[in-house]
């Protein structure tokens, strides 16, 4: 318990009030990039697609399978685990469900390819946003996004880059075999995020903790 306490002393309200709300953006850009129809990041495409075919809730599913993969985090990545592990574990899923009903409710799904665009371009920015706020405050490391960082670790010789994008494109064809969507925005969100990712944190994130060494 002490161990605890001293985390969250360590990381502090700021960091750690980012962080969640960095999440919830999150949650609301993956619903986004749902909604617009045209594909979503290939993790969370894979997820929707898998829990589509066992007959399971998406969030439902995606704590599910976070719990295996926190397993291999807490074996072979522990320095990566934090709060933001346990939030984006156990809450991402259930933020997205409630945005995603929240669009259902009050708007009509995109009807044109030119709407879907739009749609999934608001996706983009919203996403990049909460990863922004998400990534930036160091406080955890989601489980799927510890996969390619340990990779990284155990086989230093190929880059973080080319981990990054053989987990990526694995989760694309299992999507696709479950006969998720894989289109446009599945291309946008691996391409794309990056950019805007790093757009937000130069522009307004890493204002947010001027002088603060423990933030990224």
């Amino acid at each position: 318990m002490e161990k605890v306490i001293g985390y969250f002393k360590r990381t502090g309200g700021k960091r750690l009030t980012v962080m969640v709300l960095g999440n919830i953006f999150l949650g609301m850009g993956i619903s986004i990039y749902k909604f617009a129809g045209l594909g979503n990041d290939p993790f969370s495409g894979m997820v929707m697609a898998l829990s589509d075919v066992v007959g399971m809730p998406y969030a439902n599913f995606l704590v599910v399978l976070n719990l295996f993969i926190f397993l291999l985090e807490l074996l072979f990545g522990r320095n990566l685990i934090g709060a933001g592990t346990i939030v984006n574990a156990f809450g991402l899923g259930y933020f997205v469900t409630f945005f995603y009903e929240v669009w259902l409710h009050f708007f009509v799904l995109p009807g044109t390819l030119a709407a879907k665009i739009l749609v999934m371009l608001a996706g983009t920015v919203v996403t990049g946003f909460g990863l922004s706020f998400y990534q930036t405050p160091n406080a955890g490391v989601a489980p799927f996004d510890s996969l390619s960082i340990i990779m990284t670790k155990r086989i230093p010789k190929i880059p973080y880059f080319w981990h990054r994008m053989f987990t990526d494109a694995l989760c694309a064809l299992v999507c696709f075999l479950a006969g998720g969507i894989v289109g446009p925005g599945t291309l946008v969100s691996a391409f794309g995020l990056g950019p805007v990712t790093n757009f937000f944190n130069v522009h307004f994130t890493r204002k947010l903790f001027a002088g603060d060494e423990n933030v990224l």
